[in-house]
């Protein structure tokens, strides 16, 4: 899909989390694109080390984290490493998402912890650690990818609905603290609807596929909330299917 954002990175870093595929991969696709060096973090080495060498491929520039979000001690350990070599990133996109689709009496509590833990505690862990190198940087942006459950919810989707609901909530507040404490780091959120990623279907693979947005329109639309210049911020956006079932 040609590119429709106009947007030029160069001279940035980024450091995505669940881009080894999917969304995640779209979205370091479009920041390579426009001139950033990202960082693909995520638990998946070999899916995340393809997606590198294609990137390097192009002539992007494309290391692998090798990241799991839901232990704080390694998120801290990787932001430590990342100031060692000098290349802390400017940019954070929470983009890593599990979903465990299963009525509340049947869900245990380890599928319970291990939604909430990588959708909420994750991103905040992420953004624990990035958001005070930024402020002390004086610029900064992060971008924490929601979903329409942030705002409502359906049946068999109780631990992803609340921890979309709370990492909205904490994106909010971020926002507030970011007027408060360094006019230089933008905070956004993105409500981002069904697409066409393996996070669908595969777990519904009976999903009607004309129904689903492509990937690259979210990854637009992040873009987007990165190229609006200093002195103003999208602190949310919302990007979904015409036909939606789950808006507003």
């Amino acid at each position: 899909m040609e590119k429709t954002v106009a947007c030029d990175l160069s001279g940035r870093r980024a450091l995505v989390t669940g881009a080894a595929r999917g969304l995640g991969a779209a979205i370091a696709w479009r920041l390579a694109d426009a001139g950033a060096a990202v960082w693909v973090a995520d638990v998946r080495r070999e899916q995340g080390e393809k997606v590198c060498a294609r990137l390097r491929a192009e002539g992007r520039e494309a290391e692998f984290l090798e990241l799991d979000v839901t232990d704080s001690g390694a998120v801290a350990d990787a932001f430590r490493s990342l100031d060692e070599r000098g290349r802390p990133p400017g940019i954070l996109v929470n983009d890593a998402a599990v979903d465990v689709s299963a009525p509340l009496e049947h869900l245990t509590a380890e599928e319970v912890t291990r939604v909430v833990s990588t959708n909420l505690l994750g991103a905040a862990y992420t953004c624990l650690e990035a958001y005070r190198r930024m402020v002390a940087a004086g610029s900064g942006h992060i971008v924490n990818i929601l979903s329409t459950a942030a705002n409502r919810t359906w049946t068999e989707a109780g631990p992803y609905a609340a921890s979309k609901h709370g990492l909205r909530a904490f994106t909010h507040t971020l926002f507030k603290e970011a007027q408060r404490d360094c006019l230089g780091v933008g905070i956004t959120g993105v409500i981002a609807g069904g697409m066409n990623t393996p996070f669908i279907t595969e777990r519904f693979p009976d999903t009607d596929l004309d129904k689903l947005q492509s990937p690259d329109i979210v990854a637009d639309t992040v873009l987007y909330a990165l190229s609006v210049p200093a002195g103003s911020c999208v602190p949310e956006l919302v990007v979904v299917p015409r036909n939606e079932p789950s808006w507003p």
